[in-house]
Order: C-alpha cells, then sequence, then structure tokens
C-alpha cells in the first residue's frame, strides 16, 4: 500500500478491476434502481483494522468514469484516515450519481439502504457532501449499518464542530513547525469553502484574531459569515494571489496543483477537504521543495470519523473532542517524522497508517 491518492490518469485506461488492484481495493459494489432513479457505487479499500466506514457522497458527476475515480480516492483515503487517527475501523465510501436537487427523495435513499444493508456490515455508511442527518435517518430505516444519525435519535447530528476543531488544532501544529510557535493570532489565514466546517474553523480562528480571507461559491453563505464573523471576502482570480501565511482549502479536493502552486504565497497549508493534491506524487513533492508545511489531508480531517466512531459506540461529544484533540499530536508526529526522513508529508502520513495496518493483519493472522 501507499499513497492517498488515485492519479485520474492512472484510471482512465484501466478496466475496474485494475483500478482496484493498483491500491488492493477488497470490493466494489454497483447499484442500480430504475424505479427511483438510484445509480451507486460502493468501495470498501481495506477492513483489517475493522468496518469499513466512510460518507455517502451525493454529486452530479460528468461521467461514470469520474465518479468511479473519486470513490476509489476516497474510500482509500479513509483507510488512512482511520488508521492515523487511531480507530478500529476500516475504509470505505460510497456516492449516489446524479443532481441531489432533482433525484434525492426518500424511496431512493432507502433503496440505497438495502444496497448497503446487502454487504452484511462490511461497509457502515455516514454523511458527506449533499447529504443530511435527515438522509441517514431515512437510509437507517432499511439498514442499522449507518452512523451520523440524528441526536434524537440517540446519534452524533452534526459532525462539522468536531471536524473543524480537528482542523483547528491540526492548524496550530503545522505553524509551529513553520513559525516556531502555534499562535496564530495576527497570522493572514486564507479559508476556500464557507460550509459548516468552513465556518466553524473561522470561528475559532477569529477568536484567536487571525487575520481570516473567505472564498465560496454561495453568495448568500458569504454574506452570512462576514455579517458574523470578522472575514474578508476575496473572490475567485485574486484568492491564491494573495499574501498569506495559511491556505485552508475546506471544500472539494485538487485545488492544490499546477496552477495554484504557481501563484500559492504561504507557509502552511492545511484544511479539511479530502485529496487536497490534484496528484500526491508530483504535487506532495513540489510542496515540499517550495518549503510549504503540507499537513496531509487525511490526518487533519479526521474528526468527522472520529465522531461517528464514537457514535458506534453510544456517543459521546468530550469523548469525540478529546479525541479530535490528538489530531494536533498526530499532525505534528507527521511533520516530525517527514523532517527526520527527509521526505515529503504526504509519504511520512502514509507511512505511519500503513505500519499500524500491517501490525494489526499480523496479529489477526497469529489470532
Amino acid at each position: 500500500m501507499e499513497t492517498t491518492i488515485i492519479n485520474p490518469s492512472e484510471t482512465k485506461t484501466n478496466s475496474l478491476i485494475a483500478q482496484m488492484g493498483i491500491y488492493n481495493h477488497e470490493q466494489v459494489l454497483f447499484c442500480n434502481d430504475n424505479a427511483t432513479g438510484l445509480k451507486a457505487i460502493i468501495a470498501v479499500h481495506n477492513t483489517v483494522l475493522g468496518p469499513s466506514l466512510g460518507g455517502t457522497r451525493f454529486w452530479n458527476y460528468n461521467s461514470e468514469a469520474e465518479a468511479i475515480t473519486d470513490v476509489l480516492r476516497l474510500s482509500r483515503g479513509m483507510t488512512y484516515k482511520s488508521s492515523v487517527a487511531g480507530l478500529n475501523l476500516g475504509g470505505g465510501k460510497a456516492v449516489i450519481i446524479g443532481d441531489p436537487r432533482k433525484i434525492k427523495s426518500e424511496a431512493l435513499l432507502r433503496r440505497f439502504g438495502k444496497f448497503v444493508n446487502s454487504l452484511g456490515g462490511k461497509y457502515i455508511t455516514a454523511e458527506d457532501v449533499a447529504m443530511t442527518s435527515r438522509d441517514m435517518e431515512l437510509i437507517s430505516m432499511e439498514t442499522k449499518y449507518v452512523s451520523g444519525l440524528p441526536e434524537t435519535m440517540g446519534g452524533s447530528g452534526d459532525p462539522s464542530p468536531v471536524t473543524a476543531y480537528g482542523v483547528y488544532v491540526s492548524m496550530k501544529a503545522s505553524a509551529k513547525e513553520a513559525y516556531g510557535n502555534e499562535n496564530l493570532s495576527g497570522k493572514k489565514i486564507l479559508v476556500q469553502g464557507a460550509g459548516h466546517v468552513g465556518e466553524g474553523l473561522i470561528s475559532h480562528l477569529t477568536k484567536e484574531n487571525a487575520k481570516v480571507y473567505v472564498y465560496d461559491i454561495n453568495e448568500e453563505r458569504l454574506a452570512y459569515i462576514t455579517k458574523t464573523y470578522k472575514a474578508e471576502v476575496v473572490s475567485a482570480d485574486k484568492m491564491f494571489d494573495l499574501d498569506i501565511d495559511v491556505y485552508a482549502p475546506c471544500a472539494l479536493g485538487a485545488t492544490v496543483n499546477d496552477n495554484t502552486l504557481s501563484r500559492l504565497k504561504c507557509k502552511v497549508i492545511c484544511g479539511a477537504a479530502n485529496n487536497q493534491l490534484a496528484e500526491e506524487d508530483k504535487h506532495g513533492e513540489q510542496v515540499k521543495k517550495m518549503g510549504i508545511i503540507y499537513a496531509p489531508d487525511f490526518v487533519v480531517n479526521a474528526g468527522g470519523i472520529i465522531n461517528v466512531y464514537y457514535e458506534l459506540e453510544g456517543y459521546n461529544r468530550e469523548r469525540a473532542m478529546a479525541h479530535a484533540e490528538k489530531i494536533y499530536d498526530n499532525t505534528w508526529n507527521v511533520l516530525q517524522t517527514a523532517k527526520k526522513e527527509n521526505i515529503a508529508s504526504y509519504k511520512a502520513a502514509n507511512i505511519l497508517a500503513e505500519k499500524r495496518i500491517e501490525a494489526i493483519a499480523k496479529l489477526n493472522a497469529v489470532m
């Protein structure tokens, strides 16, 4: 095993089985139901540490090939995320293909729940892009293998406060490596994406008197953020040219790419988005050469999976937050390993994840 991201160029000419073999995915389930319009893919990457857990993303992909690439990348990232976070979970992910504003329905979600249930607990679903706790409630009508349920049902509810806190403490650890101390007061920070996690991060940063710039495609959301917090809106064409200290990608992935790296002026990249490096090997090495401290995304954004993990055991927000606090140490350990071994930080994170998986695999073999 290695790297978190499948290079999209690697998957264009390969068969599905070949794509699964690149990073040793265990199983991919294709789901179709003409009556409800459901078209979905569930990818189980690895179950050495426990059942695979990962959110369901509802997205209007340009093609099925794009959806396959996304679900394979995301599911593998979940394996590494849970491993580094010290959770007894494997990695999985699901995508539902289509415009959620047009086709999402109770029947579609419940039919999807039946497909999740068919895996017998090998995959546990949760919220992701364009999904809500109410959606999880509908899915749970057909399967018990669902997390992220509303608090009224004994679930953990909105995971974004825990995720945002994890990003915040990871950013402080990254700042310590870059600047010699963890203080973010006065630091100029660009938060790209003002959803629930982005907002939570902005709240923490403004309380520490950081100078926050924010961008989001939703103008109403931006109006709310600037009214509520001390944050300055920037435009899409200008944000990567800002003179900043920290770039915090908190929307969709692949924003660290050839175009942005030629423009970015920062010492730290640390945010909540998945798969931030468009091409992990290429851009991970480029970030290192530029002297930028990159906190690997699956280390940084583990708060969400930590939150739902404690739901499986009987939810307690204090326990979840206490575990999320450890993301500071996990980030610091990754950055120190990278420095000691003179390797890119994404490689250091992968090594730490792989070591735990391999150790538990050997333990299971003995048992």
